[in-house]
């Protein structure tokens, strides 16, 4: 199962809710995909999903996943990393009105660098990087790193 996952802020991620359908709907995504599409005006045809879950919710879905698409949070990415999942992040971009600034994409960016995860930016990056991960185990190096990693990027973040 492929878990999608786009947070629970206020801000939509219609750009990757599309995209994913469209990649079900055509047939280039034969696994279940389950979505949880928070404040996302669009609403998926192709696959099941929900706008909110609870946290348990959450951990059950992320668990069951073999891989996870996730919208560029620090705690949604560093979660499934600690899971040991297979992560495709997808940063929610300011020029496309999805975030007030770009600092998934540096959050991002700084895990694809460290090959803990694969990332993409633009949406025809999406299907290469799903079918990555289908044909190899995992070219991505186990998380590993102490749990306050997570408070220091949030405090980064936030001095930004």
């Amino acid at each position: 199962m492929i878990f999608l996952c786009v947070g629970s802020r206020e801000y939509q991620f219609n750009r990757l809710i599309k995209k994913m359908d469209e990649l079900v709907s055509k047939g280039i995504i034969q696994d279940e995909v389950f979505g949880q599409i928070g404040q996302s005006d669009y609403e998926p045809k192709s696959f099941k999903f929900e706008r909110f879950l609870s946290g348990e919710e959450f951990r059950k879905k992320r668990d069951e996943a073999s891989i996870i698409v996730s919208h560029g949070g620090t705690g949604a990415l560093i979660g499934a990393l600690k899971a040991e999942k297979k992560v495709i992040a997808v940063p929610r971009l300011s020029k496309y009105k999805e975030h007030i600034d770009d600092h998934q994409l540096q959050v991002a960016s700084v895990l694809a660098e460290g090959k803990l995860l694969l990332m993409v930016t633009e949406m025809e990056e999406l299907s290469e990087a799903l079918l990555r991960y289908k044909k190899a185990d995992s070219s991505m190096k186990k998380y590993d790193k102490p749990s306050y990693v997570l408070e220091l990027v949030n405090d980064f973040i936030k001095s930004i």
